[in-house]
C-alpha cells in the first residue's frame, strides 16, 4: 500500500509539466536558431550539433548505466546541454572539440555532482568556457580556411562601424546559435508564452547591458551602438536560454532581478573594460555561483514570522 501514495510536505503544487515537456519546449525554441545556423554555415554546422548532442546523451547513458543509477536521458536535459553547447561553437572547428566540450559538460559539471538539479553552474556554458580557455584559437574560427575573424562585437570595439541590420538578421561572422537575433526572439517569445521562463532575468540583464553601454561605452547617447551591443554576441542567446537555467538561477523574485543586474554589470565590465569583446558565458558561470547568496538575502519573510533585523 505504502507503494500506492507518496506523501511530502506541504504546499502541494500541482501541475501538468514535467521535466522532459520543459526540456522539449527549450528543444523546441532553440529550433529557430539552429536552423538558421545549418542554412548560414551549412552541412559542418549540422554535424557540430548532431555530435554535440549525441556525446551529451550517450555520455550521460554510459555514466549512469555504469554507476548503475537510473537512465535519465529521457528526461532530455542532457539532449538541452549538447543543443546549448552546440550552438555556442564555430562552425568551422574540429569536431573533436565540441565532443570534449559535452563530455565534460555532463560527466564534470553535472553527474559527478549528482546529477539534474545538482549541479552548481550551467553545465553547457561550463563545458565551452573549458574549450574557450583550451582552445581559444580554434573557438575564434568563425571561417572555413582556418583563419580567426573579426566578430561585430570585436570590430565594435577596435572602433569600427557595424551593420545593425545584418547583426538583426544574422548575416555575420559567430558561434552556429548566436548570429540571428530574430531567430532567438522567436524562441524566446516561445518560451515565454508557455511560461518555461519569466521576463525578470532576460529583460533586467540586457536592460542593464544597455544602460551600462550608454554610461561607459565612450559613444555619448549612441542609441546605435546600444543597439550593436545588445544585438551582437551572445547577449540575447544567453539572457533567454542560458541565464534563466532552473538550476543555477535565483528562484525569488527580488533575486532574478539581482540576478539580472549582476549579469549585465559583469558583461559590461568585461566587454567594455576587458580585453576580449564578448563576456556572456563568463558572467553567467561567475553569476552562477552568486545564486546561493542571493537566494539567502532576498528570502521572503514567511507568514507569521518576524523578519530578523
Amino acid at each position: 500500500m505504502n507503494k500506492l501514495l507518496n506523501v511530502s510536505t506541504s504546499p502541494h503544487v500541482r501541475s501538468s509539466a514535467t521535466t522532459s515537456s520543459i526540456m522539449c519546449d527549450v528543444l523546441i525554441a532553440m529550433a529557430p536558431a539552429a536552423l538558421f545556423g545549418i542554412y548560414q554555415f551549412g552541412f559542418r554546422a549540422f554535424l557540430i550539433i548532431v555530435v554535440c548532442v549525441a556525446s551529451a546523451v550517450l555520455t550521460e547513458y554510459i555514466y549512469e548505466k555504469a554507476m548503475k543509477k537510473p537512465i535519465t536521458i529521457m528526461d532530455y536535459s542532457a539532449a538541452v546541454t549538447g543543443l546549448i553547447l552546440a550552438l555556442n561553437m564555430p562552425a568551422y572547428i574540429d569536431l573533436w572539440i565540441p565532443a570534449l566540450g559535452s563530455i565534460f559538460a555532463i560527466l564534470i559539471v553535472k553527474q559527478l555532482y549528482g546529477g539534474l538539479g545538482q549541479n552548481f553552474m550551467n553545465p553547457a556554458l561550463a563545458g565551452r568556457c573549458f574549450l574557450l580557455i583550451s582552445f581559444a584559437g580554434k573557438m575564434t574560427q568563425f571561417f572555413p580556411d582556418g583563419v580567426t575573424g573579426a566578430t561585430p562585437l570585436a570590430a565594435l570595439k577596435a572602433g569600427e562601424s557595424v551593420n545593425l541590420l545584418n547583426m538583426f538578421i544574422g548575416t555575420i561572422p559567430g558561434t552556429i546559435g548566436e548570429t540571428s537575433v530574430i531567430a532567438l526572439l522567436i524562441g524566446a517569445a516561445y518560451m515565454l508564452a508557455k511560461k518555461v521562463i519569466n521576463w525578470k532575468i532576460p529583460f533586467t540583464y540586457i536592460a542593464t547591458v544597455a544602460v551600462f553601454a550608454l554610461i561607459f561605452g565612450g559613444h555619448g547617447f549612441d542609441l546605435t551602438y546600444v543597439a550593436a551591443q545588445i544585438c551582437g554576441g551572445g547577449l540575447i542567446f544567453g539572457a533567454f536560454f542560458m541565464a534563466t537555467d532552473y538550476v543555477t538561477s535565483p528562484i525569488t523574485p527580488n533575486g532574478q532581478i539581482i540576478y539580472g543586474v549582476c549579469l549585465g554589470l559583469l558583461t559590461g565590465i568585461f566587454r567594455i573594460f576587458g580585453p576580449s569583446a564578448e563576456g556572456v558565458s563568463y558572467a553567467i558561470i561567475f553569476c552562477n555561483l552568486l545564486v546561493p547568496l542571493i537566494e539567502k538575502v532576498t528570502m521572503p519573510t514567511p507568514f507569521g514570522r518576524e523578519a530578523k533585523k
